[in-house]
């Protein structure tokens, strides 16, 4: 049993760019695959930056929050000091 050349060509027509094909796909999935990887990448690294951010205003938040209440009492030393010196004055 021989194959015409004509069965040949034909064969050889319709297989050749389906193997293209199949390539291309194959190569552009790799493509995409990397590509995925990078945005999952530099996903991360924006959400541990994001994340420090947050951390540090926290941290400033409370810095200003105990200076506030530093400086409150000393006030209130200070008013209480004048109320007992008034009062004792009376």
């Amino acid at each position: 049993m021989t194959i015409s050349e004509s069965v040949a060509t034909a064969l050889a027509s319709a297989a050749i760019p389906t193997l293209a094909v199949l390539v291309g796909i194959l190569i552009n999935h790799q493509r995409l695959s990397d590509f995925a990887r990078s945005v999952d990448r530099r996903f991360v690294d924006l959400t541990r930056n994001i994340d420090q951010r947050f951390i540090e205003v926290n941290r400033h938040v409370d810095d200003v929050r105990d200076s506030l209440r530093a400086d409150m009492f000393r006030i209130e030393q200070v008013l209480d000091a004048r109320l007992k010196h008034l009062e004792e004055h009376q």
